[in-house]
């Protein structure tokens, strides 16, 4: 959808009344501002601001038609936005209207970018050079030359994920089964919306980028029944990155059966909303915008940037702490995206497979995922898990005190003991739910939040017990196995760690 603006530039050249993107949307190339509203976001190419005279933004304009009708919209977002910023950088220098881009001005540019940031001119180059090709005046013939023969370095990708960033790399295990209880926690106190909490589900599951999620459709939910009598949940996933045009080609994923029914009922809820809205109201948005700023198949949808932002606020209302920065979790849909390609090589995946997980058309940037080798602690010893374990917030469930105020304090069914651990068979607290529970007891106990635990349980017992356990198996089988309990062990040290307080606190005698 285009919004028309009065304009305000009169060229000395015609420009047509009339152009359409590759992407399908027409708009006026002789307007000052074109105001675009797509899937992505609402992007403004606002020729006012870019300080150059105005023969030359004839020419600029001229360029950008080509790229908006040969290109995606997104590239064409992205040379606008750099343009702007070498533009606006020549500008400040010169402190006047800028006549043409000169070789000095280029250099000048080049110096004040750092390693970090040097594609920001190589990613540009082309269209500076495009511009040029094209005929048009406002880069000198030296500034060309030198874009022609000068190395510029380009966007550094994988960073994040081979040195594991903690803030923009992938999540650890922890961090993610921290995301994940927390989730499913809030969801069960009603806390959180049905949409929130399957979108961010949908997140984590598949990493998919946000304005996948934002083209999905209700009809993109379907059920399946298969031969044993059991429904088999799919979700079509639209594909972005293949320049061709939004719901053209889809992936299909199975969704696990506990997301599968809830996203199928969550659906059809969707859907009813848009009886009386939609001509079909199959195609209403899955995860309709607030407000409907678009109109066509993609009517009522949310952009890429909406579900973002969902996702962040969702998640940052927790304050997750970090057990590696000890600060707030740092969220992005990135690190989800990171999280998923990294624990597929972790896994032992191929590159091939990589890319199908991350829906990639080839494995030019997977690479990166089997080169790299996650962050792990390798030994967690007595000391490192006391202090990990306030950071880690494993422990789910609650300290009691005064047994007689336990939810089944009368029922000794009900009673948490192992005799491996302690054989005098005392117990380490109480279940506090009356539902079927096929989780192994006590390693499930202590990140349930259902789990009531003894002041005076055999805490520390258990807590040597795992320690044990993993140094055996990681001399006789692997990290990935062997930390497999390291959730477990961080919340029983977390409750050793509350009770000694509590008996501090109350000048008890410590048991151990």
């Amino acid at each position: 959808m285009i919004l028309i603006q009065e304009d305000n530039f009169q060229s000395q050249e015609l420009l047509p009344n009339e152009c359409i993107t590759k992407d399908g949307f027409k708009f006026n190339p002789n307007l000052d501002v074109w105001i675009f509203s797509d899937i992505s976001k609402n992007t403004r190419f606002d020729f006012t601001k870019l300080g150059f005279i105005d023969t030359d933004i004839y020419g600029i304009k001229r360029t950008f038609i080509w790229y908006l009708e040969n290109k995606s919209m997104s590239h064409s977002i992205n040379m606008y936005d750099l343009l702007l910023r070498l533009l606006n950088y020549i500008y400040k220098l010169k402190n006047e209207i800028i006549k043409e881009v000169s070789i000095k001005d280029l250099k000048s540019y080049k110096s004040s970018l750092d390693k970090k940031h040097m594609w920001y001119l190589s990613s540009l180059s082309g269209f500076l050079k495009k511009w040029y090709e094209m005929g048009y005046t406002g880069l000198s013939n030296e500034a060309y030359e030198y874009l022609k023969e000068v190395n510029l370095p380009g966007n550094q990708k994988g960073q994040a994920v081979l040195t594991m960033d903690p803030y923009d790399g992938p999540f650890t295990d922890l961090e993610l089964e921290l995301i994940q209880d927390t989730l499913n926690n809030k969801y069960a106190k009603n806390e959180i919306s049905d949409s929130d909490f399957l979108l961010v589900w949908l997140m984590i599951i598949y990493g998919s980028r946000p304005i996948q999620f934002a083209l999905l459709k209700v009809i993109d939910i379907k059920s399946f029944q298969k031969q044993d009598s059991s429904n088999e949940y799919i979700i079509s996933i639209p594909r972005v990155k293949n320049r061709k045009k939004a719901r053209s080609e889809f992936k299909q994923r199975i969704l696990p059966s506990e997301i599968g029914q809830p996203m199928l009922e969550y659906a059809d809820e969707a859907k009813n909303q848009f009886l009386n809205i939609l001509e079909d109201p199959n195609q209403a948005p899955l995860f309709p915008a607030s407000s409907n700023k678009r109109t066509g198949e993609l009517a009522y949808h949310s952009t890429s940037g909406d579900i973002t932002d969902r996702i962040q606020l969702v998640i940052s209302k927790f304050n997750l702490i970090s057990e590696r920065t000890e600060e707030k979790l740092h969220i992005t849909s990135t690190r989800f995206r990171r999280t998923i390609g990294t624990r597929a090589a972790v896994e032992g995946h191929g590159e091939l497979i990589i890319a199908e997980i991350l829906d990639h058309t080839d494995t030019q940037n997977v690479g990166v995922y089997v080169q790299s080798l996650p962050e792990i602690i390798e030994r967690i010893d007595k000391a490192i898990a006391t202090y990990m374990a306030p950071i880690a917030q494993a422990f789910a469930g609650k300290l009691v005190k005064d047994k007689s105020t336990a939810t089944r304090f009368d029922d000794p069914t009900s009673d948490i003991i192992d005799p491996k651990v302690d054989p005098s068979c005392k117990a380490m607290g109480k279940c506090g739910t009356y539902a079927f529970c096929s989780l192994s007891a006590p390693l499930a106990c202590y990140t349930c939040n259902s789990f009531q635990a003894w002041v005076d349980g055999p805490h520390e017992k258990l807590f040597e017990h795992l320690l044990k356990e993993r140094e055996v198996l990681l001399k006789t089988t692997d990290y990935r196995i062997a930390s497999i309990n390291d959730k477990t062990i961080l919340a029983v040290a977390q409750v050793i760690i509350e009770c000694r307080r509590y008996k501090e606190e109350n000048a008890q005698e410590l048991i151990v």
